[in-house]
């Protein structure tokens, strides 16, 4: 390319470049697609007083994020234009505005979360949306997020307050994120409330750290390709490799384990032997179903291993390295 020929192609997408720059650094410019119709917020508070404090005290109501309603559009941008609304004098269905609360059954769920998703389609979380369970059952944003925030949250999420909670323990004046969740999952509820469990109550464990509730490829919404996988992000210590595998081990935890409580230790579905015995039927321990001696061929009166927990002697039961067969191959201590 000639001198002439690459200064001329140069001005001729200067014009381009600046507009790019403009669109990119204009926050006005990138915020197009909310409505900046209707009257101001002072307007709606003079009867909406409530539901402005909560609005101004999270997220969408900090007028420095320049995707935030409070810079471009206020009320508007949710609740559509309300001019026809003030004229009117107010009241409910008046003035064509529009209400994405969950209450309103006669709004669809996909309408309500197509207003949240004109500003939040860009999120790397919502990228599986579509393909969700929660999308799927017609659950929409507002189901789980207050859009107005509350004192009672964590306003960054803004997850609703006005569902039940799971137990009365807290370790945080703000809601934690799971009692969001248990409003609709009553049997995860009874679930983590069971002895053993994980720290779901505690707050040291959420829902969200081995689900995402905005949509996965995985089954229930794992963040991790498998189960297994999930539980390997914590237990480390259970990844292996081994020289001895114990193949229920290698394919799902959740074979032995039901990760959300338990009734049982370590949230184990049963309490060994039962649980061991559904795979090694006449183990050791055959004698305390049918009363037989403990071990083929030994007098029937040696209870030495009656009423033994299998783990007691087989404690490597998630695998071995141990060299010697005798021990290694039946995860022997």
């Amino acid at each position: 390319m000639t001198g002439k020929r690459a200064s001329n192609w140069l001005v001729s997408i200067l014009p381009a470049v600046f507009l790019a720059i403009g669109v990119i650094g204009n926050p006005k410019v990138a915020t197009a697609q909310l409505s900046t119709a209707g009257p101001p917020a002072e307007v709606c508070q003079n009867c909406h007083s409530a539901q402005a404090e909560s609005y101004r005290d999270s997220i969408h109501g900090k007028k420095g994020h320049p995707r935030a309603p409070a810079s471009v559009g206020e009320c508007a941008a949710c609740h559509g234009d309300g001019t026809a609304h003030v004229k009117a004098g107010g009241g409910r269905g008046v003035g064509g505005i529009v209400n994405p609360s969950p209450r309103n059954k006669a709004m669809a769920a996909e309408q309500k979360s197509k207003i949240c998703l004109s500003c939040h389609d860009t999120s790397r979380r919502l990228a599986f949306w579509e393909s969700g369970q929660h999308k799927k059952n017609d659950v929409s944003c507002g189901e789980c997020h207050n859009t107005h925030g509350t004192t009672a949250l964590d306003n960054d999420k803004m997850l609703r307050a006005d569902t039940p909670a799971a137990s009365p323990y807290r370790t945080t004046v703000r809601q934690l994120a799971y009692e969001t969740c248990v409003a609709c999952h009553r049997e995860q509820r009874a679930q983590i409330l069971k002895p053993s469990h994980h720290p779901i109550v505690e707050g040291k464990v959420q829902c969200h750290s081995c689900h995402e509730p905005h949509g996965a490829m995985t089954p229930v919404m794992l963040r991790a390709e498998s189960a297994r996988d999930l539980c390997l992000t914590c237990h480390t210590d259970k990844r292996g490799p081994w020289i001895w595998q114990h193949a229920p081990v290698m394919e799902n935890c959740a074979t032995c384990h039901t990760p959300h409580g338990s009734a049982h230790n370590r949230l184990l579905a049963q309490k060994p032997p039962a649980l061991c015995a559904d795979c090694h039927p006449g183990g050791h321990t055959h004698g305390i179903y049918d009363g037989r001696g403990t071990i083929p061929g030994i007098n029937p009166s040696n209870i030495r291993f009656e009423g033994s927990g299998c783990v007691n002697c087989h404690r490597q039961i998630h695998g071995s390295n141990a060299p010697a067969s005798a021990y290694g191959r039946f995860f022997l201590r």
